[in-house]
């Protein structure tokens, strides 16, 4: 965790920021404590997104999907303001390395490793979508790894299914999503 800089705000909502997790390209990641001491990852959108016009009807949308996700596998959201002047999510702070820093700091994972994680993510997988959603941006930054287990985290662009049975093209022929990582066999 970094430490907070002169511009970063102090309170979002009900919490208290203790420092900076990261950013990406909807916003930054902050450190966060409720009013009872619950430590929360709190995201809030960067303005020139947020100024979008149809950005606010969608993060609505996203920020009810995510909401319904939950389980031993996701980080869960616990509150959020798509309305706020800077609009913010929350979700349960989940220590750990994303798998992505894992990699980089320890080299490739072993055969037991990938069969692990590769069982955890299948589980949470099948949670997700029980929900009718997608989460559309499953990548190595997005899984914590924890002692129990990985978690996925960032639904910010989650896509709920469509029931009537039409088309939910998530991706095209050719078309590669996210970074490729090689894992040690």
């Amino acid at each position: 965790m970094d430490e907070l800089v002169p511009g970063d705000p102090r309170e979002v909502g009900p919490y208290r920021l203790l420092g900076r997790l990261g950013s990406g390209g909807m916003g930054r990641v902050y450190l966060g404590r409720s009013p009872s001491g619950r430590r929360v990852a709190v995201k809030v959108v960067r303005n020139d997104i947020a100024d979008d016009p149809g950005f606010r009807g969608r993060f609505r949308r996203e920020v009810e999907s995510a909401m319904k996700v939950g389980g031993y596998w996701t980080a869960a959201v616990v509150d959020a303001d798509p309305e706020a002047p800077e609009p913010w999510i929350a979700s349960e702070y989940i220590p750990g390395p994303s798998l992505h820093s894992r990699i980089a700091d320890g080299g490739p994972l072993s055969a037991a490793e990938v069969r692990d994680l590769g069982a955890g993510l299948a589980e949470a997988l099948v949670s997700i979508h029980a929900l009718n959603l997608v989460h559309r941006d499953l990548k190595p930054s997005n899984i914590l790894l924890t002692d129990t287990g990985p978690r996925v985290i960032d639904f910010g662009i989650s896509k709920a299914l469509e029931s009537s049975g039409a088309s939910t093209a998530l991706t095209h022929t050719g078309v590669v999503i996210g970074p490729r990582y090689l894992l040690r066999g």
